[in-house]
């Protein structure tokens, strides 16, 4: 269970490994300090992901069940996002997902997002989105993930 770098990429062992690519991704931002893996209620840990970067929103389709769950806050936002597909470097679109927040000072609000994704087909871990989130209390918001 360790990041390496191979090239222009960076891959993980496991979905453990992408919070620590989420906290190399976001220190030198705003340092991301609370996780929560995505879990599906069917018990799916893989997905796809589609994204809007500019309106904050994503959305994770499960790779068993494929029912669609929007992430965190997103479903108030989604009708105005153009949600792109995510895909790896590999050409998978199967990804296990963490999402990390970091939060204002001595806050339990939620400054900033970033989702990270590992592809179990290549192992490549990488923070897939991030954008700006005023969400009042982290720990609401990491059980919508």
């Amino acid at each position: 269970m360790a990041l390496k770098r191979k090239g222009n990429h960076w891959y993980g062992d496991d979905q453990a490994d992408i919070r620590a690519e989420i906290l190399r991704y976001s220190e030198d931002n705003y340092a991301a300090e609370h996780f929560a893996d995505a879990v599906c209620p069917c018990g799916g840990k893989l997905f796809s992901l589609a994204v809007d970067d500019n309106e904050g929103a994503s959305v994770r389709t499960c790779a068993a069940c494929n029912a669609s769950h929007p992430m965190g806050d997103s479903a108030e936002f989604l009708e105005d996002a153009v949600l792109e597909d995510c895909e790896c470097p590999c050409g998978g679109h199967a990804f296990e997902i963490t999402v990390g927040v970091a939060l204002y000072p001595e806050s339990n609000a939620v400054k900033w997002l970033y989702i990270g994704c590992r592809c179990p087909r290549c192992k490549v871990t990488a923070c897939y989105a991030e954008w700006k989130n005023e969400f009042e209390d982290y720990r609401e918001l990491l059980k919508l993930i």
